[in-house]
């Protein structure tokens, strides 16, 4: 027998013959069987490690606890705060599952927020964002271009993610994106444009991988690309992507299929009434394909949710009741120059009329705040006051003709 046949594994005992191959270390030797079981053993290791530390940086909490803390922050909403903590819930279940050859997949479950101007739809991401202490990044869709025109690349989204992540890419590969303004890259019709539609339907063909999930070769500093400069890659699978818009003119879109749907004999007698005031609560998948959203993105969004409008009774509980609520950051700031401060139930319901009113939505209590306060917070600083006490007329007196209509221009 010779010398290369009396060789064998140190590991599992295999003569140099049974093996492939056979790598000779200083006192022992290895097969290519022990090297292929030792390689998966390490993968296993390093997942398993990943895992726990994604479990240890995440606060995961179950739906109902989710949604519990976002009615700490915001006023009604309860349908879309539930659909968001599912989705939510389910997607990070996903990221802390350990994965082998014969589980079934999960897949990304993509959220679309359609509502007004105001209703809280990126309050609502912010709000998850904190809670799940992950990195959160707001882009506006409307600077966003097709790949070499000017504008921002799709890849630009990317950038702000890694920059809330302080550049760590692991982190930032489970982070949160929302996407604003979605509804300004629909196409300009339902029929598939002959011109090139750079804004629009380009922007939307480039949005598919990353929503999807691919390594993209992303500019650490944003920008455009060039062919020297340094590229981080960022695998998306595991960024939960949440996009929000007005749709303005939807509920045009929605009202029309409803009203085809109750023709003819197939239409029941018995069925709930339509609220023409709140139309967007009907919204389907098909109504933002004839807004202008194309199919392939509408199917990388499959958890799509709604905003109410906000009404006179959510505007007042709004003023007070969030944890972080216009009139308690008032009474902070009075607090922190030692004033007492305190608006009646008359002043109050005086700002949500004129909000109601004008239009002004959430945004605008703020700013009709603003508008009554300021005098206030210029002088009392440098006064002996300790107590401030806001009544209707004040208000009243505040709020002139001219204030309001710049307010609501400025809306």
């Amino acid at each position: 027998m010779s010398k290369e046949e009396n060789l064998q594994c140190s590991f599992c005992g295999r003569k140099k013959p049974e093996t492939d191959l056979l790598i000779a270390g200083l006192d022992a030797h290895i097969c290519d069987k022990c090297i292929e079981q030792a390689h998966g053993i390490v993968e296993e290791e390093i997942a398993e490690a990943k895992t726990s530390s994604l479990s240890n940086d995440l606060t995961l909490k179950k739906p109902t606890e989710i949604k519990a803390f976002l009615d700490e922050y915001i006023i009604g909403q309860n349908q879309t705060k539930k659909a968001m903590s599912v989705a939510v819930y389910n997607h990070y279940k996903r990221l802390l599952q350990t994965t082998n050859d014969d589980e079934v997949e999960i897949e990304k479950s993509n959220i679309v927020l359609v509502g007004e101007t105001g209703t809280g739809k990126t309050l609502v991401a912010r709000t998850i964002a904190k809670m799940l202490n992950v990195p959160f990044s707001i882009v506006d869709a409307t600077v966003l271009t097709q790949a070499g025109y000017v504008g921002e690349d799709v890849e630009s989204i990317l950038s702000r993610l890694l920059q809330a992540a302080d550049y760590d890419v692991e982190k930032a590969e489970r982070g949160i994106v929302f996407i604003d303004e979605i509804d300004k890259i629909a196409r300009k019709g339902d029929n598939p444009s002959i011109t090139r539609d750079v804004s629009g339907e380009g922007v939307q063909q480039a949005l598919l991988k990353l929503l999807e999930g691919a390594v993209v070769n992303v500019a650490p500093k944003g920008g455009r690309k060039h062919p020297e400069q340094k590229f981080i890659e960022v695998n998306t699978k595991d960024i939960l992507f949440i996009a929000g818009g007005a749709f303005s003119g939807i509920d045009r879109i929605i009202s029309k299929r409803l009203n085809m749907q109750a023709v003819g004999y197939s239409a029941s007698i018995d069925e709930d009434k339509i609220d023409e005031d709140n139309l967007l609560q009907y919204i389907i998948p098909s109504d933002l394909k004839s807004f202008g959203l194309i199919p392939e993105i509408i199917g990388r969004l499959p958890v799509l949710s709604y905003m109410n409008p906000l009404d006179a009774k959510t505007l007042r509980a709004i003023l007070t009741e969030p944890k972080n609520s216009i009139i308690k950051q008032y009474t902070k700031l009075f607090g922190m120059d030692g004033v007492e401060f305190t608006m009646t139930e008359e002043a109050l319901e005086y700002v949500v009329d004129k909000a109601v009113e004008y239009k002004l939505g959430a945004r605008g209590l703020r700013s009709l705040c603003e508008a009554i306060l300021t005098d206030a917070m210029f002088e009392l600083p440098s006064s002996d006051v300790k107590e401030f006490v806001v009544t209707k007329e004040y208000a009243e007196a505040k709020l002139t003709k001219t204030a309001l209509n710049k307010l609501k221009a400025a809306s």
